[in-house]
This record gives C-alpha cells, structure tokens and sequence, in this order.
C-alpha cells in the first residue's frame, strides 16, 4: 500500500473549490460554481456543474472554459439558469436553457452586471450594475483593447480607492430589471448613491433593494432597506435610516420581508442579527435578540474561492434557516415567524453556502471540516441526516497525511473562557519536543474554527505544532466578547494569546518553550508586530499584511479613517493614543527575527506600514526581511495568483525552518 504524503503548498493546484449550491424548484437537481486552479496559466477557472440529487449520474459540467462563470440562479418554472460570465469581458448575465443548448447574453452594461434574481413568473431577471451618472445601461461598444495612456487622478472624496476594486471610477452600483426574452432593460434606481437589488416580491410587483441612501457617503456607514415598485417607481423605505442592513427576502406568502443586519451599536463589532417586517401592519421584529450569536459565516480560511452564504431561506408554513457563527462553527438554524429558533444541524464544521428545498425540508450544504477542503451534503432537516453528494477532492484528499486539531478551552487572566486547537505535527514520535507556531487570524471581528486550512496543514506536515484561539474580539462568542477588544487592542488580546501559549506549554509536554514561533495577517500581522515588541519568547515571527503604524494607517488605508476611530477609539486629534497602540512604538524591544510579507496593492493595509516597520528594524541592526508581492492585494493568501500563493506558504515555513532549528 503506497504511503500517504505530507500536506505541501502545490497541493492548492490540485483541490477545487465547491460552492454556492443552487437546488432546482423541483428539487430533483442542484447547480453549484466548482473553481480550480487553470495549470500553466497562473490564474483560476469558475464553472457550472450540475447535480442529479436522485443519485442516478454524477455531476455533469454545464459550461466550459477558463473563465468564471458563477452565480447560478434556476428560473421558478425551473426552464432556465441564469449566471454571470466572464466569458466576453466584464462580467454580465447569461441564461441557459435546462434542455441544453448555447448560453444567451441578457446585458450589456459598461462596466458588467452580477447578482440575478428571477422575477416569479419567470420572464425577468433583477441585477446590479455599476454606473456613472447619466451613463446607459447598455453599451455594445466595444472596449478599446490597446494599452490606455495614464491619466491623472482626481479625487474630491476620502472613500476613493477601494482594497477589491481599486481606484473609484466614479461609479455607483444600481438595481435594474432585464426582460429575458425581449432583453429589454430598465433602471430601478438612479443617482450617487448605492443600490442592490435583493429580492422579488411573490407577485411581481415589487423589488427589494438595499443600500446607502445618503450622497454624502463618505462620513455614513448605512444601509438601508427599501421596496420598489417596478411599474411606478415608488419606493417604499422599509428599515430606519440608522442601522446596517441588507440581503432582504420575501415570504413565500408576500406577508413578511426577512433581512439581516443591525443598529451599529457597537460599530462594526456589532452582531448581525435576523429580522421580519410584516408588510401589512409594519411591525419589525429582531428575531434573534436573544439569542447573542452572529448571523452569517465569520471563519477565516485560505482555500474556498467565491463561496456565498444566503441571508434568509424561506420554507414552507412561515419557517426559515439561515446560518449563524457559534463558538469555531457554522450553524444551520430554523426559525419561524411564530419566534421559535433552534439549531438544525449543530456539528463541528464550516457551513459556507446552502440552498433548500421547501416542500421536502431538504438543504444542500456546502461543507467543510479540518480535513475535508468543501464537499455538498444533502441535509433531510426533519430526521437530521447527512449525506454526501460531491467527491470532487476525494481523490487528493486520500493521498494525504492530514492533522486533526485537538480542542482546547483554558481561561484568560481577568476570567473570561477561551476556546481554540492545537495541531500536533503531522509525523509524531512519542517523546520527541516540536516546536510550536502561534497562528493569529485577522479582521479581528472573525473566527478560527472546523475547517480546511492549507496554512496549518503545510506548518503541521514541516513537523511544527499549531495553535490558533479565537481571542476577545472574535466572532462566535457572544456581543460582549467580540466588543471587548475595540479601544484596547495590544492589551487583553495580547494577554489571551500569551495565555493560550501558557496553557499549550504546560498542557502538552512535547512541546518546546524554547522554539516558539507565531504569525498572523492583517490583524493577526499587527498582533505578531505587537507581540514581539512586548516579549522576547518567539525565537522566530512572520508578520503578513500588517499594521504597525496607527498613525499613517488613518490616512493611508481605504478603511483607515473610520476603522482606526470604531477600533482605537482615537483620530489624529489623539496621536498619543494611536501612537501608543503602534507596534512600530515599541521597534527598539523587538528581538525576535521577523519576515516582513505584503502585497504591493493593498490598500487595506498599504504596504507602506511593511516598509516603516522593515526600515525601522533594519537601522537598528535588528533580523528583518522584507518581501512584496507585486500585483497582489490584501487577499493574496486566499486569492491572489497562485503561484504567489504557494510561494508564500514556502516563505512562511522556510523563516521558521531557518529560525526554530
């Protein structure tokens, strides 16, 4: 029997990545997007499969080439499947025909389409656009293919670039209606402001449509929900103007309007909560105010690409799931408009999309677990039995020696319960010591938890021990918790990490104190900047596409004004503050050699912190080495080119490999 191998970073050009299941109106099939990896082209491919869930044939490829085509929607009479493609440019939307046959272009907008949403009768489509204003909806012109001069750019607005996008070209994104069979196109909404088209009304009659309505959207941080009358443009403003709120549906019965967000309490750690609008008496109701979890999917990962979670699915009879953030898993809920809410499936695992058929209460679930990448299940919700439906990794899956992280709950130093894993090392010897790597995720409002993660994988099979906790300021654990680290980042979230390293080292006595090793990104590069400015225990850091200077990231990152001020609690007005809380302050403490890793367009965490951090610690003689990514922003280990991707797996585990001999 041929041995298993050990996890490696080329891995990544063989897994696929599977999500957004879209089960048929019938329930009899399931479209889902498979993306992989397109060899010797350095970049990805996006396509349609279908799934027979009576289990007579495998998947079946609906459309080909190296593209993204994504986002599949069925029709309600199920005839059709519409989707966005690539496949001539920008993006637009095509539809398919169930039967078989070539793809028909529905838009032409200038700057691409996305998001459709079919009407009930199945004659029109709703989508987004992007739009400068007065601009048309449609443009057959072509592009110019030659290389465009550079011109210089104007910017009159501190929301002006954009980490995903870029640059503003002055665009706003609009909610439009596509006749199918004529492609007649009409505009719902118009103006500088944000709009998205969420969901059709049962009766044809009305479109939900979300977005900020205030032109001045540099200092609002809104999102308000609102309907629109197809024939009349009225609108109707659903939400009240002072909270966060979209991915807004209808009942099944035209009754209730459900969405998801919330008032801002606390900023951007507020909660997302479920709510229902009930049309006919105007009554909104917070469906789970009691229940202090986090509607949605918060896991951090580097491996699934373009997976997309539903807001609300509605069933039959009232009922609805959605999913929901618990304590390292995703959780699929049922709820009703009655006020009842309970788990439907409550295992140890990473839900990232799902799709349901109402009439039989079955869902298809994207699904991952530590050591399974993302497969569909079939969920029967009534008996609560799972089953695979894909195998699409399998076949890789099984040539590996993969680890299985162990659960670990220990307490912080002021009383609160932690909760995180510990890998071993792959290959483990009784007896032996292993260095331990402290991984750190970002955001900081997301969750590590039960599922793949290449990262881990690649450290554990280098023969290193992995811990990873979900610290104050995580999603998963209440509001209380993932508020607590806004004002005092570098303070009690520290002390969590230091305190799980604690525990690791007195817990497993294969473990070497003297080889400690830790890394992060984004928030998880500040708190590696952070943390070898206050200790010297790490013999070896690599920090990733950090902050390391509060001061400049306030005015140079495209979140930096707003975020620096819900997050520190502090504006240039306060430079004492944010100084206090820059890990570049403390650059004079710092010991432990540190690998700098940044992408040179990112514009979340511009690169220009990696470079004050690395000049900083090379004028004092300190161990640093800086390395860009060109072309890449702040996704780069989750999306960016593949063979960066690999590349900086490889230099993560070569820095502890020559630092933690």
């Amino acid at each position: 029997m041929e041995s298993k191998k050990l996890a490696q970073p080329e891995d990544l050009l063989e897994l696929k990545s599977v999500t957004d299941p879209q089960m048929s109106p019938d329930g009899k099939k399931c479209a889902y997007v498979q993306t992989e990896i397109v060899k010797g082209k350095n970049d990805y491919a996006s396509n349609l499969y279908i799934l027979d869930l009576a289990g007579n044939s495998g998947p079946k490829q609906w459309t080909f080439g190296n593209v993204r085509n994504h986002s599949p929607k069925w029709s309600p009479d199920g005839t059709k499947l519409a989707f966005v493609s690539t496949r001539e440019g920008k993006a637009q939307v095509f539809v398919l025909e169930a039967g078989g046959g070539e793809a028909r272009k529905l838009t032409s907008c200038p700057h691409g389409a996305s998001g459709p949403i079919w009407s009930p009768d199945s004659r029109r489509i709703a989508f987004s656009a992007h739009l400068k204003p007065g601009e048309e909806l449609i443009s057959e012109k072509e592009e110019d293919k030659e290389k465009k001069q550079p011109e210089p750019l104007v910017v009159d607005k501190m929301k002006y670039k954009s980490d995903s996008a870029g640059f503003w070209d002055g665009t706003y994104k609009q909610a439009a209606v596509v006749d199918v069979a004529t492609r007649k196109t009409v505009l719902l909404t118009k103006g500088e402001c944000d709009s998205q088209a969420d969901s059709w009304s049962p009766d044809g009659e009305w479109v939900a449509v979300s977005g900020n309505p205030n032109k001045d959207q540099d200092l609002s941080f809104l999102s308000d929900i609102r309907l629109i009358q197809i024939e009349s443009g009225n609108e109707t403003v659903i939400t009240n103007g002072g909270g966060y709120f979209g991915d807004a549906s209808f009942s099944p019965d035209g009754k209730y309007l459900g969405y998801l967000g919330h008032e801002r309490e606390f900023e951007n750690a507020t909660l997302v909560k479920l709510w229902l609008y009930e049309l006919e008496t105007g009554i909104t109701t917070c469906v789970t105010d009691g229940l202090d979890i986090h509607v949605g999917d918060a896991m951090v990962g580097d491996f699934q690409q373009g997976a997309k979670v539903p807001g609300i699915l509605w069933g039959k009879e009232g009922s609805f799931y959605f999913l929901a953030s618990d304590n390292g898993n995703t959780v699929i809920y049922y709820g009703n408009v009655n006020g009842e809410v309970y788990p439907a499936l409550l295992d140890d695992q990473h839900v990232y999309g799902m799709s349901l058929d109402p009439r039989k209460q079955e869902i298809v679930a994207a699904i991952s677990r530590p050591s399974l990448p993302g497969e569909l299940f079939k969920l029967e919700v009534t008996t609560g039995q799972l089953k695979q439906l894909t195998a699409v990794n399998e076949a890789h899956v099984r040539t590996l020696k993969l680890s299985e992280p162990e659960r670990i709950q220990f307490g912080s130093s002021d009383g609160l319960n932690l909760h995180g894993w510990l890998l071993r090392p792959t290959i483990f010897r009784e007896g032996e010591k292993y260095p331990l790597v402290v991984e750190i995720h970002g955001g900081p409002h997301a969750m590590y938890g039960n599922t793949y993660f290449q990262e881990l994988q690649v450290l554990a099979a280098k023969g290193y021990a992995v811990l990873y906790i979900n610290p104050r300021g995580s999603h998963g654990y209440g509001q209380d918790f993932v508020d607590a680290v806004r004002g005092d980042y570098g303070g009690g979230d520290y002390e969590d990490i230091m305190a799980a390293v604690d525990y690791a080292l007195q817990t497993y006595s294969f473990l070497d104190g003297n080889r400690l090793g830790v890394t992060g990104g984004s928030y998880g590069g500040f708190m590696t900047n952070w943390i070898v400015g206050h200790s010297t225990r790490f013999k070896a850091a690599v920090t990733q596409r950090s902050i390391s200077n509060w001061i400049s990231f306030y005015g140079v990152s495209d979140i930096g004004y707003y975020f620096t001020e819900w997050q520190i609690k502090a504006d240039l007005e306060n430079l004492d503050k944010l100084w206090k809380h820059s890990p570049i302050a403390y650059v004079d403490k710092i010991q432990t050699p540190l690998l700098i890793l940044h992408s040179e367009k990112d514009y979340r965490c511009p690169i220009e912190q990696a470079e004050q951090l690395f000049i900083a610690l090379k004028r004092q003689g300190k161990k640093a080495r800086l390395i860009r990514f060109p072309e890449s922003n702040h996704e780069l280990s989750r999306s960016g080119k593949p063979d960066f991707r690999l590349q900086r797996l490889e230099y993560i585990a070569g820095w502890f490999e020559e630092n933690l001999k």
